[in-house]
């Protein structure tokens, strides 16, 4: 067991007290995954960037790539149109990013488009015409696309991915119709080589009191609890 020594404190003056509040909405239980170690951890991992906001960190330069989905039909509450907007020099819109969709649009396959914006270039998932929605097998091959483009092309990191969850025009589904948890989607996007960091829906903000991992493979204790362990 670990004994705390000394008094640490996050704010300044009287922060820590005011900053207790169960009736925060937006609010988020973050765990350490382990102890920080000497030895170099060398296995590939997802940053989970919880709480921080993915159109403020694309302004500010932090990508290179950003991996959304797109659709050939309506873009106009996709990020990638959030995107078009924010950069500057960007010559995309949102009638431009659709029309361009088209042209690769395939009835049974995923396809991954590009969209060079300037400063940045967005990875498209185009889910296929023939169906309304993304299925996690769209998202292995996708996934498998765009890893095997990073590591063709290592100037495109560092990359980000959104959640795919809580989306509209691109609705992500498993086997069973049923939106699929973020751990699916972690596992999914990480077993087809994406090591990138990935921005949870906003609405996923508001997970507490469960607590979440800052990063993915999530630890050993975790599976260990599922077992009826500790």
């Amino acid at each position: 067991m670990t004994t705390k020594t000394t008094t640490s404190r996050i704010y300044d003056g009287d922060g820590d007290q005011l900053m207790v509040d169960e009736a925060v909405q937006e609010r988020l239980v973050v765990l350490p995954d382990g102890r920080p170690s000497k030895t170099e951890d060398k296995t590939p991992r997802i940053r989970i960037m919880w709480g921080q906001h993915l159109l403020d960190d694309v302004v500010a330069g932090r990508y290179r790539s950003i991996v959304c989905a797109v659709n050939a039909e309506d873009n106009s509450h996709g990020i990638i149109s959030k995107l078009a907007e924010i950069v500057p020099t960007s010559q995309w819109d949102m009638q431009s990013i659709t029309t361009h969709t088209k042209m690769f649009a395939h009835r049974e396959s995923v396809t991954v488009i590009k969209f060079d914006m300037d400063t940045i270039e967005v990875l498209g998932l185009l889910r296929p015409t023939n169906r309304d929605h993304l299925t996690l097998n769209d998202l292995v091959h996708g996934f498998a696309v765009v890893s095997e483009m990073i590591r063709r092309k290592p100037h495109r990191m560092p990359v980000a991915a959104v959640s795919f969850l809580g989306a509209h025009a691109n609705a992500l589904v498993d086997e069973h119709g049923q939106e699929p948890s973020f751990e699916t989607v972690l596992r999914t996007m990480h077993e087809s080589g994406f090591h990138g960091d990935v921005y949870p829906a906003p609405w996923m903000w508001e997970s507490a009191p469960t607590g979440v991992y800052a990063r993915y493979p999530f630890p050993p204790s975790l599976e260990n609890m599922r077992m009826g362990g500790f």
